[in-house]
Formats: structure tokens, sequence, C-alpha cells
């Protein structure tokens, strides 16, 4: 049977269903949203949760003249009272400024204008409405003009609105989705207060005052609660992550994950998949990133072997969180990272009402932003906003480890004296030296402790300690996880004009076992002969290491052989 494409890429409601594309059904976010009525309602979810497509998805039930058909056999459509009153019966406004990325305002207004043109000429057929006057015809042609004044960009969403509701004679439905990333950039590039100015001045006038507004749904990733800001949305029925409402809405349940992977005969993956992309508590929900794992399902149906990967990294610049790992210089900072890393939890109280321009002032505001942004979840709620942190998955925390690793490289690249003592003692077969020098570079990061996370991630970031280390060395040739003999190695260098080969293998040694550890890394080396390619390219005295870690301690053993091709 031909299996559904995947909808990669594809954000377009009617597009994922008439184009037959596999789709989670989330309409049941309508009769929740009508149930839980709100004038405003107010998301906070993290990127890659499926904002644009549940937008999409409401834009396409209420519009007038929309095309039923596509919610036939969907969740709502089971509510046959409901979609007799609401399907089909409101003009709708569908603004999304995810995209607006410009390192200055000029650019930035001017894509905002772009994107509210576009928007408008969506009903350029209200120019010949028999209902509207000049005055309202001429407003209309202002709002299609990409280079509006700010005046009229602020003043967009009212004057839509009504020229809608006078055409219609019905109130309007307005969806806004990424209402944040402007604010985000601007602050990011600094222009933020001429921003905050703008965005103040399209939600005051668009969505507190709007007598021609039905109702609206806004998603972002932080709650807009400036001062100048919140006046514009205190009209407005709050689901944040600590909310229970519509909790199920954005990302996969597990059931939806496993009839994903059922359907497309890869259940047998389950438990990687929830390994890697599950763990994001949402009231009380345990949910999945969608982006993920669809992604995810599209790699294996192409290639069952391929290992999973950090989808979500590329996805967003990671800005938040390579800001909070510079911020590791305060200990207690670097003692709860550490704990996060090994699979534990930090208590933290959540600054709900967290705002761009402040979200970097202290350690305190990067904690909730790293929350509200998805790099960690809630484990348990405490009281009130207090609740126990804890990274979500696999994938988060490889996120967190290369950036660690990240900043660990930097540092090693401003001490070359030390990066030349621990080369010179790894080619000497100095085993003392090479363990008193790494045990001195892991001093300057973070350890793995010994709780959760799997042994094989814990050997993989001090493994990644290692080649941070080795890649300044000028005139060495590093190869990380290569094949050779009956296996593959985790680390070899040749030193070609020296003829000096050497093997590393890394444990990570559970209860400071270090000598067995050490004992079994070099019977792996011998017993799978790794330094097989080390001595097909010429390297005649060969080095093997066993490097046994445990937290910021590490044992090192070595073997030397010395090789003569017959």
């Amino acid at each position: 049977m031909c299996k559904k494409e995947l909808p990669i890429g594809i954000v377009d409601f009617a597009e994922m269903i008439s184009g037959d594309f596999y789709y989670v059904d989330k309409t049941g976010m309508i009769k929740e949203l009508l149930s839980n009525w709100g004038e405003v309602n107010h998301f906070t979810r993290p990127h890659g949760f499926g904002s644009t497509v549940n937008l999409s998805m409401l834009q396409y039930f209420f519009e007038l003249d929309t095309d039923k058909s596509l919610f036939d056999g969907l969740a709502i459509s089971n509510e046959t009272e409901l979609c007799n009153r609401y399907m089909g019966q409101y003009p709708v406004v569908a603004i999304n400024l995810d995209m607006i990325d410009c390192l200055n305002y000029e650019d930035a207004r001017r894509e905002i204008a772009c994107v509210i043109s576009r928007e408008v000429r969506r009903f350029s057929f209200l120019l010949d409405s028999p209902n509207l006057s000049e005055s309202d015809k001429s407003i209309l042609s202002t709002l299609m003009d990409r280079n509006m004044s700010d005046i009229i960009i602020i003043s967009s969403i009212l004057f839509l609105t009504r020229i809608l509701e006078r055409h219609f004679k019905k109130k309007v439905i307005v969806l806004i989705d990424g209402y944040d990333v402007p604010l985000e950039k601007a602050n990011r590039y600094g222009y933020y207060h001429k921003m905050e100015m703008l965005i103040h001045g399209m939600f005051h006038q668009g969505i507190k005052t709007n007598s021609s507004l039905e109702f609206a749904v806004l998603v972002g990733c932080l709650r807009v609660a400036r001062p100048s800001i919140i006046s514009g949305f205190n009209n407005a029925k709050m689901y944040t992550l600590l909310n229970a409402e519509c909790d199920e809405q954005f990302g996969f349940t597990d059931e939806e994950v496993k009839e994903m992977l059922a359907y497309y005969d890869l259940s047998e993956y389950y438990d990687l998949t929830k390994e890697w992309y599950d763990g994001y508590k949402i009231g009380r929900a345990n949910m999945y990133n969608p982006w993920d794992v669809i992604n995810w399902c599209d790699q294996l149906r192409s290639d069952i072997n391929r290992a999973p990967k950090c989808y979500w990294a590329n996805s967003s610049s990671n800005e938040e969180l390579k800001r909070f790992i510079g911020r590791m210089s305060d200990g207690v900072t670097k003692t709860q990272i550490e704990r996060l890393i090994s699979g534990d939890t930090v208590q933290k109280k959540i600054e709900e009402q967290l705002t761009y321009d402040t979200m970097y002032d202290n350690i305190e505001n990067m904690w909730s932003l790293l929350y509200a942004t998805g790099y960690l979840t809630q484990s348990e709620t405490l009281m009130g906003n207090v609740v126990r942190l804890a990274i979500p998955n696999t994938e988060v925390r490889t996120i967190f480890r290369d950036s660690v690793l990240s900043m660990f490289e930097k540092e090693v690249a401003q001490d070359g004296a030390m990066v030349t003592d621990f080369c010179d003692a790894l080619k000497t077969g100095n085993a003392e030296e090479v363990e008193r020098l790494f045990n001195d570079f892991m001093e300057k990061t973070i350890s793995i402790r010994d709780t959760a996370v799997k042994k094989s991630f814990k050997e993989s970031f001090y493994h990644g300690l290692l080649i941070g280390i080795l890649s300044y060395k000028d005139g060495w040739s590093v190869d990380s996880n290569g094949e050779s003999g009956n296996g593959y190695y985790d680390i070899a260098a040749e030193i070609e004009k020296e003829e000096i080969g050497i093997i590393i293998e890394v444990k990570y040694a559970e209860n400071a076992q270090f000598e067995s550890e050490c004992q079994n890394a070099i019977k792996q080396i011998n017993d799978n002969d790794y330094t097989a390619e080390l001595k097909s390219d010429g390297m005649r005295t060969l080095w093997k290491y066993a490097i046994a870690c445990y937290k910021k301690e590490c044992r090192v053993v070595v073997e030397r052989e010395d090789y003569k091709p017959k």
C-alpha cells in the first residue's frame, strides 16, 4: 500500500489535507477554544511545536466560504452543532510574523509591512464592494502598499477588521503567529524599543480596543508583558506551558507518535524516538516535538540504519542557550548545568512576565527563558510557578553538550602552551603528564555526573573534550570514530613527519572504577586491531591510550608498539 507522504515543510492545512499528507489531528483545539471562550487567546509555546499548522487549521475552519470537506473524518466533524454554528462563518485575518529577521528597524518594519500587505491583498475584491465607502476603499488601497508608514502599520489590523465587518456584516477573527519574533530579533540587533512601540500600537488598536473583533488567537514563545505592551493584552486568556487547557494541541502525544510509527511500519523505533524527542511537559500532558518526529520518521523511511539527530537545533540559532552557557563563570550555574546534563533536575521559579529586553539581565530570567523556549521542561510542579526543571530528551541534551564543548574549544584555543604540552606528552607516551593535563582541562569545564544519563553519552562528552584539544595541534591529522581493524576506534592521530600514530579509547568509569575500565579499553584496542589503519599509513611508533573518566577525574594507561613492516 502506498503510504502518505510526511509533511516536511508543509504548514498550510488545506495543502496538507488535499495533498493527502500525513496529518496528526489537532482539530480538537477548535472545540477547546470555543468551550473556554476568550476574546484574546494567547498561547506561549516553543518553536517547532506546530503553531503555524494549527493557526492555518483554525483559519480554514472559521473562514467564510471555506471548503468544509477538508474536515471530513477529523475529530471536529463529530461536533455537528458546533460545526453548523461556526464553520465557514467569519472573515479571518491571518498574519505570520515568524519570519521577520532583520538587522535594523527599517528593514524589519518594511518586512512587517509586506506581511500585512500580502494579507490585505487577499481581500482586494472589496475595492468593488457596494458596502464600503470611498474612504474605506482608499484605506484598503493604502494597506496594500508595501511602503506603508509606521502609523498605517500600527492601524492596519484595526482598519482591515473594520472594513471586513462593514462588508460582510460579521465580526472578524484575527490569528497572529510568531507575534514575538520581531521583538526577539530587535532585541538581538539593538532596536528593541522602536519595535516595541510598533508592536504595542498594532496590538493595542487591533486587539484591545477593536469592536470589530470576534476573537483573536496569538502564538509565540514569550508572553508579551512589558507595561507599554500589556495594555494590549489585559483582555487575554493565557495558555502558558503551565496551563492544562489545550495542553495536547501543540506537539504530539505518545499515542499519536505510536500511531505514526505504526503507520510507517517503524514501531520498533518507538523507544529510540521517545528517548530523543519526547519529554516536554505542557500543562498535564507529556508531549513530543512534532518537527523532530516528522523529520525522524522521514529519515527512517529512506534509511533505517540512520541514527537520530538534532533537527530542532537546525531550526533555531540556539542564541538563548549560547548566552546561558556563557554565564558558567557563576559557580552555582556551572554546578546546575552539570546536574541537568547528567539527567538531574534543578528547582526554579518560572517568571512568566519575562520580556525580551530583560531576559538576559540576570541568571534567574535566563532559566525562565530556557524553559519558555523549550531547552528545559518541567519535570514536576511544586507550588505555583516553582517547578523542577530538566532537559527534556537526548536531542536537547546533545545541544547542551555541543554548546559546552564549543565554549571549551574557544578557551582551549587561547591556551596554546597547554595544548602543546598535552600533545607532547601524548606523542612521547607520558601517561602521567597526559593524565595531569587532561584533569586540568576538565577542571575548566563541566563534568558529567554518575546519574541517569546513558554511559555512551558520558563517554561522548569526554571524547568531545579530547577532540577539542587535539584539533588545535598543527601538523597532526586527527580522526574520530573511524573504521580500522575489526571495529571503530574513538580517536586516532597521525604525526606523519615523525611516523608516530596514536589511538585513544575513552571510557566512563562508573563509580570511579578507573583501573578496570582502562584495562577494558586497552583490551578493546588490541582485540579489534585498531592500529591497523595507522600501520598501513606508515606509522611506526604506535601509542595505545586508555583514558577512563569519572566526573572531573581521569586515569590514563598507555601501551607502546613498534611496528616494522615485513
